[in-house]
């Protein structure tokens, strides 16, 4: 019996070392299409992935595009040469960590950093002075939340917001079940005045603004906390874990293709990034320091906000999750997309999402 379970071992060693070791998958043509038509510049030694496309003559407008977690600038694929129909230039990047940009380990990702890189990326770029519209989904909401911040408080460096439009968001994949909040606030103006009033189930129904959006699951436990399980687990992750994660926030009819998952899981085993993913995770304890500061700075902006949002996303359930939006955020407007729409509107459903955006873009 010793034996057997000897040979047993002496097998799964070899094995487990060759499946630690796959290569990144190779990048499919469109991807390598992605990334052959934009530019790197850089960060404190560190490399950035940005795209940067001049679009409709006579216009001076400027779109900046803030990606989720864990995907990457491509997300905007599908809405990209519609907004270049609309704005002078259109600009993504992926975030340090994500996509064809840097990957450094060991390195304490932060919301702010990001936020400095996008403001590093518009100075490279000659953009410091020119008025930006913000599009942000997930991840990026915090880092628009961020920018916006900067903006209010005239921070030295921070950039000219012009516009900010917001899209699902909240957690990383792997949702948990859908929450029913309730308001100790009667009116709007409590929870202006003050935003603790709200219960910790009311933050997790907004996209990715409020702290309280996170009841992360075991595993997502231990990566963000950084056990010592963590570097096995991101180790691990493969494909088959990823997409099913991925796959439960889109809708049943929206479902991406094995491709556009293959896409996706490609950018995010470039340079390595999965093994980065728990270090970029410590967003959600940030979201919780920082409440005050980024929740403060969309009920105080004066700055056109919109939402636009698939309802059937269980990050945050419909109704409940309109009703509460509305009433915190009353100067904010709102797109309901169809309600086969879940987490990410700009895949699932780009048509109505840039239908939706140029018309709050067109409507100031």
């Amino acid at each position: 019996m010793k034996e057997w379970w000897l040979q047993v071992g002496l097998l799964g060693v070899p094995l487990l070392a060759v499946y630690l070791h796959l290569p990144a998958p190779q990048l499919s043509p469109a991807l390598r299409s992605w990334k052959s038509s934009g530019s790197f510049f850089t960060y404190k030694d560190l490399n950035i992935f940005y795209r940067d496309s001049s679009g409709a003559v006579g216009s001076s407008d400027v779109v900046v595009l803030l990606h989720g977690f864990p995907t990457s600038s491509y997300d905007w694929s599908k809405i990209w040469e519609g907004l270049t129909q609309r704005f002078h230039r259109v600009i993504a990047l992926d975030f340090l960590g994500f996509g064809f940009s840097d990957k450094p380990r060991p390195h304490g990702y932060s919301i702010f950093e990001q936020a400095t890189i996008v403001e590093g990326l518009l100075r490279h770029l000659g953009l410091r002075h020119q008025r930006i519209n913000l599009v942000a989904h997930d991840y990026g909401d915090t880092v628009a939340q961020e920018l916006l911040h900067r903006y209010e408080h005239n921070r030295t460096g921070s950039i000219l917001i012009n516009s900010l439009c917001l899209s699902n968001g909240g957690r990383s994949i792997n949702p948990g079940a859908p929450w029913h909040g309730t308001m100790k606030g009667d009116s709007v103006g409590d929870v202006q005045q003050n935003p603790s009033s709200l219960t910790a189930p009311f933050f997790a129904l907004l996209p990715g603004i409020f702290p309280e959006t996170n009841y992360p699951r075991f595993i997502q436990k231990l990566l963000r906390d950084g056990g010592l399980l963590s570097p096995l687990l991101l180790r691990l992750m493969n494909f088959f874990f990823f997409s099913g994660g991925l796959g439960a926030v889109f809708g049943p009819y929206t479902q991406p293709s094995q491709a556009e998952l293959w896409d996706m899981w490609a950018a995010v085993r470039n340079n390595d990034g999965n093994l980065v993913m728990d270090s970029i995770l410590q967003y959600i304890n940030q979201r919780k320091k920082h409440r005050e500061r980024w929740v403060g700075a969309l009920m105080s902006t004066s700055v056109p906000l919109h939402l636009i949002y698939g309802p059937l996303d269980p990050v945050n359930p419909h109704p409940e999750f309109l009703q509460l939006y509305r009433k915190v955020l009353p100067m904010s407007t709102v797109s309901v997309l169809d309600e086969h729409i879940s987490h990410y509107p700009q895949l699932e459903d780009p048509l109505g999402f840039l239908n939706a955006y140029l018309n709050f873009i067109n409507s100031f």
